[in-house]
Order: C-alpha cells, then structure tokens, then sequence
C-alpha cells in the first residue's frame, strides 16, 4: 500500500519539493539572517576604520569635505560588494603643508598654495562588525590594512585604502 503512494508522485512533484528545501536553504544562509544571528549572539562588535583617500581632486575640497560631514554617514564598497552604511566619526585634510626652517630655528608651517596640488583626506568611520580571529568582517568580507574601498554618499565616490582597522 505505501509503494502505491509514491507511484502517484510524478517527477513535477519531485523538483518542487527540491525548489522547496533550496528555498528554505538560502533564507537559513541569507546575510541578514546570518548579521542576525550574530548580533544576538554577542559576536557583532563596534569597530573603528580608517580610509585614506589620495588624489582628491575637486574644485570645491572645503565644500565637499562640509558636504560629507553634513551627512553623517556614507556607504562602503569593499572589493566590488557593498559592505554597509558606516557612521561617520570625522573626516581629516590631510593635505600636505610647506614647512620652513626660520633663521632662529623655530619652524614656520603655511598652506601648498599650489592649488593643483591633490589633497589627501582621512576618513573615520564605525561599524558594528563580526570580529574573527583571522580579522575583521564587514558586510561578509574580510576587511583588512591595504584593501581598497570605495567611499560614496550623496554627491561623490571616491577610491581609497584602509589605513587603519581597530576593535573599540
């Protein structure tokens, strides 16, 4: 009598039960569920990051830098995938300045006034990130010194480098 109940099951049948447990299999692996599970298992913690961007070139710098803090947040692309919306702690000009040995021997600093000059800017972000003993993983990626990135908000996308990865 059982072997007569799988006779009636015709090979549709088969494939939608297998449509059915891949399904079920990708909302189990789904990251978000996985962010999930990990934030209410304690192991998402706050994290700093540290983004160089070199070659900044604009022709507003002091406007766009005003522009990136009024937002407060910006979106980060680590190795073509997008990682997640970062808090913005504070964005540094880390354009390099003339420095001039004065004849007393005090040091007299004042602003490249080449304005072709590239400026150099620093950008501080935290996240809440899955912390491993290998390192540290954000947005399902590995997020280390060196890694290129790419920064966007609003109104620009810039290339950068981290430059700095620390657990808080």
């Amino acid at each position: 009598m059982v072997t007569n109940r799988f006779k009636a099951l015709s090979p549709i049948d088969a494939v939608a039960g297998l449509v059915a447990v891949i399904a079920l299999g990708g909302v189990i692996w789904s990251p978000k569920l996985t962010n999930a599970v990990a934030k209410a298992t304690g192991s998402l913690k706050p994290v700093q990051v540290s983004v160089d961007v070199r070659t900044l070139i604009t022709s507003d710098p002091q406007g766009l830098l005003e522009s990136v803090r009024d937002e407060g947040a910006l979106n980060i692309v680590v190795r073509n995938q997008p990682a997640g919306r970062l808090t913005l702690v504070s964005v540094d000009d880390l354009t390099r300045s003339l420095i001039a040995v004065q004849p007393d021997g005090s040091l007299a600093t004042a602003v490249d006034p080449n304005a072709s000059t590239p400026r150099y800017v620093r950008f501080v972000l935290k996240a809440d990130a899955d912390v491993k003993p290998s390192g540290v993983v954000l947005g399902g990626t590995k997020l280390k010194i060196g890694v290129p990135v790419e920064v966007e908000g609003r109104l620009y996308r810039l290339n950068g480098v981290v430059s700095g990865v620390q657990t808080l």
